[in-house]
């Protein structure tokens, strides 16, 4: 009855008004215009609606919000190969069911009806600026691109393939990880794969890794993660276990960004992120640095990549005429004291290692991480070309500002920084390029963090290890060579300083604190320490003093990098030529000696 009370009721000015309503709405249905079936869609992140051309035309990103659609294997390989060069493998592979799976084999069926494909990645080989390279390609539309034996073997002939045949591979992973319905044999592919990159790594042929959304399971645990270079899109979800995963395990929210591909290069596992439309560039680059010539000498090397200097030329004859007119600082062949060498090489506006890297080599790309913990600021370092002739160059680098002192740490590395350098080091050990390290530090960094993820060890490991590189190592101490913080980047056939540089067992207000316990006879330390590049010289410590004739500053930044590629061309030409045994041989000589 209580019911009856609340009931709804309609009068027939109501149902008149309802009628029109629906009359109109039909009406304006009628009216509207009849948009093309696939015309618009909306955007997954924004939710906007979008014109799907402008979609194709912008790489699959949207263009309101910049959101990542995820890229057909055909699409992406159109991205990134030039026109008409795919030629693919393995293109139809029998269906494989090893546990006889109930269903398994008609959602294969369907899953190949939807996306058009016989498996989850597409393999081939390609040219990417005329550079020949071997290719993968997941897609997440064939059962989210997980790994099953098929998967795996499609991977592993193609990398077995690139092996005998002397050619990089490229793989770009989009998983949710192992297929279920193939149990511990999807599992086998993990192993199987991994173990078909280690033979090519062995071989000393390039793999380069890129992380698409997503990438998570067995994949993130297997072939993902073992690239000689690891490149990620923005944004991409990258992890061994899903988010709702861990949330349900933890029982806690997961922080903004955890998992993300930003996230990856913080903590050191990315070497760089690399927007889509920047993709194609970015790989034709990493290729290129990573050709081998018949013979690894810098004459070879000119041959073959006629360098064009003439911007670089111009630029330092110009600014040579502009201070032949404007004099800085203490006049060339100024005596200093050894105080005086110490407080130019901290000044501020000193250069750093970016400043030499940029000044003097090509197509520098910087790449970030450990592969353990971290990102360490206070190392920078990656692949770039000298004259034509690829190398690594590593730096430890001061900040110019605040912001970016405290974002490098005053250029005091942490054990992350120095596995990161290490990293590189055995990465241009593998592909025979030959390393430039710059030199400034005031030392490793002094901290609870560095003590709990082993400093001491992480420098004793780079001593160990670049005693016995197989490529000329060269250091150049540009700026403060503090400690073992310094020479766990100055293992080399060669050591260089700059005039003004100096280099030490400990900065002069230690030595003088705990010798005399006065930090204020700093100077006096200096003078006794016999640190400066001169003195270093003489004892045989370094091979090489880089003449400052005015103290360096952005202004005579050009003349002395100029100088310092001179002595570098010297140097390749000199020590290229030998053999790797030889190499090491003489770097195990020249510390014996001391």
């Amino acid at each position: 009855m209580l019911r009856d009370m609340f009931k709804k009721t309609y009068t027939k000015i109501d149902m008149k008004y309802r009628a029109g309503e629906k009359e109109s709405a039909r009406t304006a249905e009628e009216d509207a215009p009849v948009i093309p079936a696939g015309l618009w869609k909306k955007c997954n992140k924004c939710g906007k609606p979008i014109y799907t051309d402008d979609v194709r035309a912008n790489f699959y990103i949207c263009p309101k919000c910049g959101g990542y659609f995820r890229v057909h294997a055909y699409r992406r390989i159109e991205m990134i190969a030039d026109e008409g060069s795919f030629e693919e493998w393995d293109k139809f592979m029998q269906v494989s069911n090893p546990l006889s799976f109930p269903g398994y084999e008609k959602k294969l069926a369907a899953a190949r009806e939807k996306s058009q494909l016989n498996e989850a990645i597409v393999t081939g080989s390609c040219t990417i600026h005329g550079q020949k390279t071997v290719v993968g390609v997941c897609d997440a539309r064939f059962l989210m691109s997980s790994m099953g034996h098929n998967v795996g073997e499609k991977i592993t002939r193609a990398v077995e393939r690139a092996t005998e045949e002397k050619l990089p591979v490229i793989l770009f992973a989009c998983s949710g990880g192992a297929r279920m319905q193939e149990g511990m044999v999807s599992l086998m592919q993990m192993a199987k794969t991994s173990a078909a990159l280690k033979r090519h790594h062995e071989a000393g042929q390039l793999y380069v890794s890129v992380l698409t959304d997503p990438t998570t399971g067995g994949v993130t645990a297997s072939f993902a993660m073992l690239g000689d270079i690891i490149l990620a899109e923005p944004g991409a979800l990258i992890g061994f276990a899903g988010p709702r995963v861990i949330e349900q395990t933890i029982g806690q929210k997961l922080p903004e960004g955890f998992q993300r591909a930003e996230f990856l290069v913080e903590h050191g596992f990315v070497d760089k992120i690399v927007k889509r439309e920047e993709l194609k560039e970015t790989l034709a680059m990493i290729l290129k640095l990573h050709k081998k010539p018949e013979s690894g000498c810098l004459a070879d090397w000119k041959t073959e990549n006629t360098v064009d200097r003439a911007a670089f030329e111009e630029k330092e004859q110009n600014s040579s005429a502009k201070r032949a007119h404007h004099g800085s600082g203490k006049a060339a062949g100024a005596i200093r004291s050894a105080w005086d060498s110490v407080l130019l090489s901290r000044k501020a506006d000193r250069p750093v290692a970016t400043d030499y890297i940029r000044a003097i080599f090509d197509d520098f790309m910087e790449f970030h991480g450990d592969r353990y913990c971290k990102d360490d600021g206070a190392i920078v370092g990656g692949i770039a070309s000298f004259h034509g002739m690829p190398v690594t160059v590593i730096g430890q680098e001061k900040g110019k500002n605040t912001k970016d002192n405290i974002k490098r740490n005053f250029g005091m590395p942490s054990p992350d920084g120095y596995r990161k350098a290490l990293r590189l080091m055995k990465q241009a050990e593998t592909f025979g390029r030959p390393i430039v390290c710059f030199v400034d530090t005031p030392g490793a960094f002094c901290g609870l963090e560095a003590e709990e993820r082993g400093q001491g060890e992480a420098i004793a490991r780079n001593l160990f290890e670049m005693s016995d590189l197989t490529v000329p190592v060269l250091s150049i101490v540009i700026g403060e060579g503090g400690s073992g913080g310094a020479l766990a980047m100055a293992v080399a056939n060669e050591v260089w300083m700059m005039e003004n540089a100096v280099y030490s067992v400990l900065s002069p207000e230690g030595f003088a604190s705990i010798l005399w316990k006065d930090s204020k006879r700093a100077d006096e330390a200096a003078r006794v320490m016999k640190m400066t590049a001169a003195e270093l010289k003489e004892l045989g410590i370094i091979e090489r003093v880089i003449p400052e004739p005015e103290p360096a500053d952005p202004e005579t930044l050009p003349e002395i990098a100029k100088t310092m590629e001179n002595a570098m061309e010297e140097f390749f030409e000199a020590w290229t030529q030998l053999d790797g045994k030889t190499l090491a041989e003489r770097r195990y000589e020249r510390f014996r000696k001391f």
